[in-house]
C-alpha cells in the first residue's frame, strides 16, 4: 500500500513540477476594439510600495492657477489626470491616484490630488490636521462614478512625463470653485 501512494505521489509532484515549468501561451488576440490599453511606459508599484524616483512631490511656493485644458493628448491645468503621488511621510510610499491640474511651474504641472472618500463624516478631524477638501462630485476620472473631493492645501508637482493617463477635463465651474477655495487656502 505505501508504494501505491508513493507512486500516486510521485506523479502528482511530476505533474506539478511540469506545469509549473511549462511556457506560457498567449492569449488569443482580441478584436482592436477590445484591446487593452497599451503598458504603461513607466509600471508603477504596488500602493504604498517606496519608489526610488517619486513621480510627485509637494511643491513649496506660489503658484499661479489657471484653467486651459486642450484636446491634444497631453496634461493641461483644468483636467484630472493620474498620476503617482507620495503619501506625506515622505518615506518614498505612495499610490497612484487622480490629480487635478491646476497650474505650471516651469515644465513641471502643479497638481492637487482627488479621493473618493467623504471627508465630510471626518470634517473636524481634517481640519485639526490642517487638511481642506472641497467637494466636486462625479466624473469620468472615476469609472466607478464615486462622488470625489480634492485636496486643496497640498500642491504637488508633477513631471508631465509621469502622467499615467488622462481621466476627464473638470468643467469651469467646479473648476473654479476648487481654484477660488485652493487661492484662500494657499494665499495665491
Amino acid at each position: 500500500m505505501a508504494t501505491g501512494w508513493k507512486s500516486l505521489l510521485s506523479r502528482v509532484v511530476s505533474t506539478v513540477v511540469r506545469e509549473a515549468t511549462r511556457p506560457t501561451t498567449s492569449a488569443p488576440r482580441r478584436p482592436r476594439a477590445e484591446q487593452a490599453p497599451p503598458a504603461r511606459r513607466n509600471p508603477l508599484p504596488p500602493a504604498g510600495a517606496p519608489r526610488q524616483n517619486p513621480g510627485a512631490g509637494d511643491f513649496a511656493g506660489r503658484g499661479e492657477i489657471s484653467y486651459t485644458p486642450r484636446d491634444d493628448g497631453r496634461p493641461d491645468p483644468g483636467e484630472i489626470v493620474w498620476a503617482w503621488v507620495p503619501f506625506e511621510e515622505g518615506d518614498g510610499r505612495g499610490k497612484d491616484r487622480p490629480v487635478l491640474v491646476v497650474g505650471r511651474s516651469g515644465t513641471d504641472l502643479l497638481g492637487l490630488m482627488l479621493t473618493s472618500k467623504d471627508h465630510d463624516r471626518d470634517a473636524a478631524d481634517e481640519a485639526r490636521h490642517g487638511r481642506v477638501w472641497v467637494d466636486i462630485g462625479t466624473g469620468a476620472w472615476d469609472r466607478q462614478g464615486r462622488p470625489s473631493e480634492v485636496r486643496v492645501d497640498r500642491v504637488l508637482r508633477v513631471d508631465p512625463a509621469d502622467v499615467r493617463r488622462e481621466g476627464a477635463v473638470l468643467d469651469r465651474r467646479r473648476f473654479d470653485q476648487v481654484a477660488a477655495e485652493a487661492r484662500r487656502v494657499l494665499g495665491w
